[in-house]
């Protein structure tokens, strides 16, 4: 009897801190880079609900995603995100997760449920451990990309090539039975939302859309909001870019001809606005859903994207490569405790959001989470540009940026970059042979090296860089 007793008195206090804890509400983006919403300053965009968010909570101006192993980068932004392991430490956990991760219950869900959220799932995965495993209700699971579209490559050679459509459902793609991908995460998102309003528990919901994902599909009335002859050349546009990165001719590269031209680019960047503004249009649905629902004044919404995109910048189109478009993502943070119209520029990992969230629903963080809790910015952000950020892509590329300063390193061809972002925002003026800059370089260069420590990079940059290895006034700390 009085152990019947104690069950009931535990099961009450659990039920009660249940009902306290907020909800969270993750949508999660592919591809996306950080200037791509209208309220953050992109004039050509039209995003009317992801302006609201952000009216809503704090925008993080300067959020990175810091690289990854192989070409597909979102997975390693994924991997980590789940983990919460920085770059090089989520790789070694990604060999686990089949075995020793999972059933200990040490991804990001997992650790919900364990203080007792119901967590939902639908969208692109992406990870290697089964997306059942991990979350209680799982709707749909995508794959790495949508189904190639080989008509999608390679173009277009000119005005006059209609070989692709982005709104033709029978090319697949994002199109499935007639449905866009993005109409799909929002379909489960609503039903999802019904499915909480009738539940006592707290929820953790994961809607991770495949957009702005190339094929770059979407409905002809977005398409047709952005006429290629008013999109705007990016200003560091380039017919082809001069470096072997190691990335010059990868799947994503190869979607838009060599040499770039204007043309292409503007197309290219149509697409890629068109297919933004559609995702939009169902995070708005989402949004409508939650308020309808009754639980928004208890739900914390975090809205970022896994990676940034060239999409024509510096002759590049994809992510593998350490330039900003490509780094930088989106991060927005709303909530009862998040200042409306708030903007944090200090330099941050969207990997940040997983320890985030486990601060926000007042979880201890784990002792094998690395990436910090973003809360002391979400309830005092200050809109200076500040901290530090590192960037790797396998043995390719190395990045550093502190202050208005940035690195960036390619090791196979012991070339380097240096730009002065506070008079170059689009990296365009390389001054790394410059002798004045040469010390800025080196307390970079030591800074970096501290850097690959904390994440596990153990690529040798000195002996590829030994002009850089030199004396340093600054060889201190600095947190990814």
């Amino acid at each position: 009897m009085k152990r019947t007793v104690c069950l009931v008195l535990w099961l009450q206090v659990s039920l009660g801190a249940a009902q306290e804890r907020p909800n969270i509400l993750f949508l999660f983006a592919d591809d996306q880079a950080f200037d791509t919403i209208a309220a953050a300053g992109q004039a050509e965009i039209d995003t009317p609900n992801l302006d609201r968010l952000v009216r809503r909570g704090i925008l993080f101006t300067h959020a990175y995603n810091q690289g990854g192993w192989h070409g597909a980068v979102c997975v390693a932004s994924r991997t980590m995100l789940m983990t919460g392991r920085f770059l090089w430490h989520a790789r070694d956990a990604e060999r686990k997760l089949a075995s020793d991760w999972v059933p200990e219950r040490r991804l990001w869900p997992q650790i919900m449920q364990q203080h007792g959220y119901r967590t939902y799932f639908s969208g692109k995965w992406h990870v290697k451990a089964p997306a059942e495993r991990v979350f209680d209700v799982v709707r749909h699971v995508r794959g790495g990309m949508p189904k190639t579209v080989q008509s999608a490559y390679d173009r277009p050679q000119s005005p006059k090539d209609t070989r692709w459509s982005p709104w033709d459902t029978s090319l697949g793609g994002h199109w499935e039975g007639g449905r866009h991908w993005s109409e799909v995460v929002a379909d489960d998102g609503r039903d999802f939302l019904r499915m909480a309003a009738g539940d006592s528990r707290p929820f953790f919901m994961y809607l991770a859309f495949s957009a702005p994902h190339d094929p770059r599909q979407s409905p002809k009335r977005f398409v047709d909001r952005y006429p290629p002859e008013v999109i705007q050349v990016p200003p560091n546009f380039l017919p082809e870019y001069p470096y072997d990165i190691g990335s010059n001719r990868i799947r994503d590269e190869r979607l838009a001809p060599f040499p770039r031209t204007p043309y292409a680019v503007r197309v290219h960047r149509q697409e890629y606005y068109a297919i933004i503004s559609h995702m939009d249009e169902q995070i708005g649905r989402i949004l409508d859903a939650l308020e309808e629902s009754g639980l928004s004044k208890r739900t914390w919404i975090v809205f970022s994207a896994d990676h940034g995109l060239a999409c024509g910048h510096h002759g590049l189109m994809g992510k593998q490569n350490m330039y900003d478009p490509s780094v930088r993502v989106p991060l927005i943070v709303c909530g009862p405790g998040a200042r409306p119209g708030g903007r944090c520029g200090k330099r941050v990992c969207l990997q940040s959001i997983m320890p985030t969230v486990l601060d926000i629903a007042g979880i201890e963080r784990p002792d094998h989470v690395e990436f910090p809790s973003l809360m002391d910015q979400v309830r005092d952000p200050v809109p200076d540009v500040s901290g530090t950020a590192y960037g790797a892509w396998m043995d390719m590329q190395r990045m550093i940026t502190s202050g208005q300063d940035k690195l960036i390193l390619y090791p196979a061809i012991r070339r380097r970059r240096f730009f002065d972002l506070s008079q170059d925002p689009f990296e365009r003026n390389d001054l790394a042979g410059s002798p004045q800059t040469l010390g800025r370089q080196r307390r970079l260069f030591a800074r970096l090296q501290v850097l690959q420590r904390q994440t596990g990079d153990d690529l040798d940059l000195a002996g590829a860089f030994p002009e850089l290895a030199g004396s340093s006034s600054d060889s201190g700390t600095a947190a990814p």
